[in-house]
């Protein structure tokens, strides 16, 4: 955000994080603390978690005149516990209250790539996914994060291209490599063959999941990933006009549906430029960008010492005039 110059805020309301990595404009560790919650009410972690949250929603006017403080844009980093985005009712009502205020909100569902590397560990991560987005009623952008560790984790033995694991489509070419691991861990069975069916099933029927990649600490990948959240969000649309078969300007909702579906706004990276990128071709790619880093250090170190030089120049300059005057 700070490259884009967009103003950004960014809060934190993981009561348990006590190490936060951003300077954040309010954390909800001034409001709730976890572990005092654990031993009043002798919980654990996680119902210390959901306890706090239930806190929150109770004191909603102290999130809501902190959000009054921030930017346009506001980043909320929440507790990861599963629970609050599979049946826990706090982050759902809290996110109403927030809507009624007019807050846009979109929820980003992350997930560390590894995943991909066990059917079994990404089927059940299709199912987190796929509660999350029912029991939240927002747009969700799922994102599958360090897209850049995964070839260092076993990416190179994928036995499908990354599109099937980000588009989620013909999830029945999963079913023998399914099989072949559950054979190896707990035996295999009619009855387990049966179960991965019925889930592939549910999950192909309602249809809804899907993931962007994401390398934090690519550019490119940042820009697709925020663009992919605009458009979620609807951000982009805000001014934007499409055309229609004859070029012409349309000014109304079917502007916003011609944008929405323009290539413009597809909002990632082509698929198997990721992979290429990140599994394919990491080494080669890593290479030529440390040359092009360092091409552009010397060429910044060069910009630098000429201002300097024609700084001192125009000192001498001026104090060679001012002694003949």
């Amino acid at each position: 955000m700070t490259a884009i110059n967009r103003p950004c805020s960014a809060a934190n309301l993981d009561p348990a994080n006590d190490n936060v990595p951003y300077d954040a404009a309010f954390d909800v560790r001034e409001l709730v603390s976890v572990e005092e919650v654990m031993e009043r009410e002798e919980l654990g972690p996680n119902g210390g978690i959901l306890w706090a949250m239930e806190e929150v929603e109770a004191n909603f006017e102290w999130l809501e005149e902190r959000l009054e403080e921030c930017e346009e844009t506001i980043i909320l980093d929440p507790p990861g516990q599963p629970e609050l985005t599979i049946h826990h009712m706090a982050v759902p009502r809290i996110l109403q209250r927030l809507e009624k205020l007019d807050y846009r909100i979109v929820v980003v569902q992350l997930l560390d790539s590894v995943v991909l590397t066990r059917p079994s560990l990404y089927l059940s991560s299709l199912l987190l996914c796929l509660r999350g987005m029912l029991h939240l009623p927002y747009p969700v952008v799922n994102v599958l994060t360090k897209i850049d560790n995964l070839k260092s984790v076993g990416g190179t033995d994928l036995p499908f291209n990354l599109d099937f694991y980000t588009e989620v489509q013909d999830l029945h070419q999963l079913l023998p490599v399914l099989s072949a691991e559950q054979a190896v861990n707990i035996g295999g069975s009619a009855k387990w063959e049966k179960l991965n069916s019925a889930l592939i099933e549910l999950i192909e029927d309602f249809g809804l999941v899907g993931f962007e990649t994401l390398a934090v600490e690519d550019r490119h990948s940042m820009a697709s990933l925020l663009k992919a959240i605009d458009r979620a969000s609807g951000y982009v649309f805000a001014s934007a006009r499409g055309t229609d078969e004859q070029g012409r300007t349309l000014d109304d909702g079917a502007s916003i549906w011609a944008q929405a579906m323009s290539e413009q706004w597809a909002g990632k990276l082509e698929v198997k430029d990721v992979q290429e990128r990140w599994i394919d071709r990491k080494e080669e790619f890593d290479e030529a960008e440390r040359k092009e880093w360092e091409e552009e250090a010397r060429w910044t170190k060069m910009t630098s010492y000429w201002q300097s030089n024609e700084s001192g120049s125009r000192k001498a300059r001026k104090a060679l005039t001012g002694q003949q005057s």
